[in-house]
């Protein structure tokens, strides 16, 4: 079941090098919180997830969690959440994580941010969801990537649709507001027959 009230947010362990990462995430956290939406995320009480989650439940909106097992003493799992859900593996995590949300925002963050990222813009390439899926492109830390995606496309190898299902803004109240007004396109994915 989808939950629109709900949005997963995929961010860092670590707090990053500038300033202005934390403040997106105090900003991100307050915004979910003020429009009554649950943050979902990995349940770490560390780096930006910490931050996200302080934010929203500080704000008195809900956090939920998902943490595999291995990860709850390595990641300092969030003690003070709503709900945490503690799980097996990675995998079950990120499928907790895609079933409890009804979209998806990558703040910046590591590998594991972009993991996590990309597994479901596939999903939504491949039609298994029609949630949306936005980048918060704080002091432009995606712009590389954007342009990359945008290359992708040029060489044929990502449709121009596919593309524009990854919103992306820099203020946490405009991805948000995109997200309120997103309307699903199905865009079946093609296939080049050799």
């Amino acid at each position: 079941m989808i939950d629109k009230q709900a949005i997963c947010v995929f961010t860092g362990s670590r707090v990053g090098r500038r300033k202005a990462y934390r403040s997106a995430a105090c900003a991100l956290g307050h915004e979910l919180a003020t429009r009554g939406l649950r943050l979902v995320y990995g349940g770490g009480n560390v780096g930006l997830m910490g931050v996200i989650a302080d934010t929203v439940l500080a704000n008195g909106g809900q956090a939920i969690g998902v943490i595999p097992e291995a990860l709850q003493r390595r990641e300092v799992a969030h003690e003070n959440l709503t709900v945490l859900h503690v799980v097996d593996t990675m995998h079950e995590r990120k499928a907790m994580m895609a079933e409890l949300s009804g979209g998806f925002i990558a703040m910046p963050g590591g590998l594991g941010t972009l993991e996590e990222l990309f597994e479901v813009l596939t999903w939504a390439q491949l039609e298994i969801h029609d949630k949306p899926c936005g980048l918060l492109n704080v002091d432009g830390y995606y712009d590389g990537l954007v342009a990359f995606i945008e290359r992708q496309v040029s060489e044929g190898f990502v449709m121009q649709a596919h593309r524009d299902m990854i919103y992306v803004e820099s203020d946490p109240a405009t991805l948000l507001d995109r997200f309120a007004a997103h309307e699903p396109v199905v865009v079946t994915k093609g296939f080049d027959r050799v």
